[in-house]
């Protein structure tokens, strides 16, 4: 497969500010609800928002599960936020059973 250009969701920032001050949260106190104490700054938040940095696929997911919604409200610009969060997510996936026997494809 060759290389394509990946372009960045251009709302994505705007959408995780909402996030954070509709949840009444501060930058420090956004990095706790995410569970991400222990590895990154609050100043990595503020990096996301002014589109200086772009967050991670599993903090892309803290967000989402954060504001009840589904990542791709996130990152589809042509989807608006909830008018009320948290919101409850439209759908939900089935959560996989790992046996221990199982070995993952590579």
């Amino acid at each position: 497969m060759g290389k394509g250009v990946r372009t960045r969701p251009e709302r994505l920032a705007e959408k995780l500010l909402q996030i954070r001050l509709e949840l009444g949260l501060s930058q420090s106190e956004m990095v706790k609800r995410l569970g991400l104490e222990d590895v990154i700054a609050h100043t990595k938040i503020s990096h996301y928002e002014l589109e200086r940095r772009e967050p991670t696929l599993p903090i892309l997911l803290g967000y989402a599960r954060a504001a009840g919604v589904c990542v791709d409200v996130l990152i589809d610009d042509e989807l608006d936020m909830p008018e009320k969060l948290p919101s409850i997510a439209e759908h939900k996936g089935i959560t996989r059973k790992r046996t221990s026997g199982m070995k993952r494809k590579r």
